[in-house]
């Protein structure tokens, strides 16, 4: 008799190794941060082109739907959910488009850079939420990897001389965060978490796409490149394969394997991978303080897949050294 839940989701095959499955989990966090981290690397030469950001969006969207929907079929799935799960998924669709829109819409109001600062506060948001709502425990190894990895971003982060904060850019910034961190918590606390992966990701990218549709409609008017123009094309398809395509899948993937507030630490990961593109790419060279921002991430990204090995680990370190006593008089 097959044991209850051991196939309920995509991939979790009976006698599979929990660790193992955790360890992917692990793996695809910093797969979906490194992927989501190169937007900046295929937005710009369409930005270049002529194309304004909902509508670099509209097109990210829907180009990914039919790529999903032939990985869907391959993998022998189909397209039927319940009721309920459509609006669950309808519900995480305008979660993630909200997402998406505040962040843009922020850049009307300040830098790029600092808008995509300001919006690595979303691992915290994860974190508090689950402890407020879910009683989901804060231990100190979660806290420190918290502090360590905005402390890192803020270290990465470069500010040119009079840029100031705006009032109205960071309420959008911040609006942006939360949606974020509502559609992470959502993934994972959810009925729909039985759901294959491939599929709640091709309807959260389906229902996503209508109100990036009709924010193009009555905000922005649609632009596509130019003609002949084939860095833009490659870098539209570029954007629909690495930041929206694998980053989606492997964030869902991550937030079923190891929970919603792992998953959001591990996207500290993001910033890591502009500035390995900033160097390749655009020939930037780091600083010191840079460094340090990037050192700390990491470590704090370390620290969240040793997880509770990492105790074990240092007591085996202190072992090694005998204590040393003092003599008393």
């Amino acid at each position: 008799m097959t044991a209850p839940n051991a196939m309920t989701k995509e991939g979790n095959q009976i006698g599979k190794s929990p660790r193992k499955g955790k360890l992917w989990g692990y793996l695809s966090g910093v797969l979906a941060a490194a992927s989501y981290g190169s937007i900046p690397l295929f937005t710009l030469p369409c930005y270049q082109a002529g194309m304004n950001p909902v509508s670099t969006l509209v097109v990210r969207y829907l180009f990914a739907l039919p790529v999903l929907a032939i990985m869907l079929k391959m993998r022998g799935h189909n397209f039927k959910i319940t009721g309920r799960q459509t609006f669950t998924l309808f519900i995480l669709g305008l979660l993630m488009a909200s997402s998406s829109i505040t962040l843009f819409m922020s850049y009307n109001y300040m830098a790029v850079g600092i808008a995509s600062t300001l919006l690595f506060i979303y691992p915290l948001l994860v974190a508090l939420l689950m402890a407020v709502f879910f009683r989901d425990r804060l231990t100190p190894q979660t806290i420190l990897s918290l502090f360590m990895s905005m402390g890192g971003i803020a270290l990465l982060f470069k500010g040119g001389e009079g840029e100031t904060l705006s009032v109205t850019g960071t309420i959008f910034v911040f609006i942006s965060a939360l949606t974020y961190a509502l559609y992470i918590i959502a993934v994972n606390k959810t009925h729909i978490d039985s759901l294959p992966t491939i599929k709640i990701t091709f309807y959260v990218i389906f229902f996503g796409f209508f109100p990036l549709a009709l924010l193009n409609v009555f905000y922005m008017p649609f632009t596509l490149p130019q003609e002949g123009n084939t860095i833009a094309w490659f870098s539209l398809a570029g954007l629909v394969l690495f930041p929206t395509v694998i980053s989606f899948l492997c964030t869902t993937a991550s937030i079923q394997s190891v929970g919603p507030t792992a998953t959001a630490i591990l996207g500290a990961f993001e910033p890591v991978t502009g500035i390995l593109f900033g160097q390749l790419v655009f020939d930037e060279v780091l600083t010191g303080r840079e460094w340090c921002g990037v050192a700390a991430i990491l470590f704090s990204v370390l620290m969240v897949i040793s997880s509770g090995s990492l105790p074990m680990l240092l007591g085996r370190i202190k072992k090694l050294f005998p204590a040393v006593r003092r003599n008393r008089k």
